[in-house]
C-alpha cells in the first residue's frame, strides 16, 4: 500500500523510458557506431521527474562498453525527444547513461565461489 506522499508516477515514467529507449536501440535509431548491442538493465527516475538514470550492459570488451556509454550519452538529447513523444507528463527527464557493472561483479563472485568449491573438493 502506498504511503502518504508516495507516488507510482516515477516508476511508470521509468518503464515508459525503458520501453522507448529499448525500442529505439532495437530499431537502430541511434546511428552512433560506438553503440552496438546494449541491454537496458534498470531505469531510475527522480521523484520530481527531472532526471532519469539508465543503467546499461553493452556487449564487448571494457573499452567497447565504455565507448557505448559515451555514445549513448551523446545521443541522449535525441532519445529524450523520442521519450517526450510517448510521455504524457509536462516534464521530460534528462537522460543519463551509466554502465551497469552488476553482471560483471556477479561473474567474479561466481568464479571465486567455484575456485573455493574446487579447493574444498581437493582437500
Amino acid at each position: 500500500m502506498p504511503t502518504k506522499g508516495s507516488s507510482r508516477r516515477p516508476e511508470q515514467v521509468a518503464e515508459s523510458i525503458r520501453a522507448t529507449v529499448a525500442e529505439a536501440l532495437l530499431r537502430g535509431d541511434v546511428r552512433d557506431p560506438r553503440v552496438g548491442l546494449v541491454t537496458i538493465s534498470l531505469v531510475e527516475v527522480t521523484r520530481d521527474l527531472g532526471h532519469a538514470t539508465i543503467r546499461v550492459v553493452p556487449h564487448g570488451t571494457m573499452e567497447e562498453k565504455e565507448a557505448a556509454v559515451v555514445g549513448l550519452q551523446s545521443a541522449a538529447g535525441y532519445l529524450r525527444r523520442m521519450v517526450a513523444q510517448t510521455l504524457t507528463t509536462r516534464i521530460v527527464p534528462e537522460l543519463h547513461f551509466e554502465l551497469d557493472r552488476g553482471f560483471e561483479y556477479a561473474q567474479q563472485i561466481n568464479k571465486l565461489l567455484n575456485e573455493i568449491k574446487r579447493e574444498d573438493g581437493a582437500a
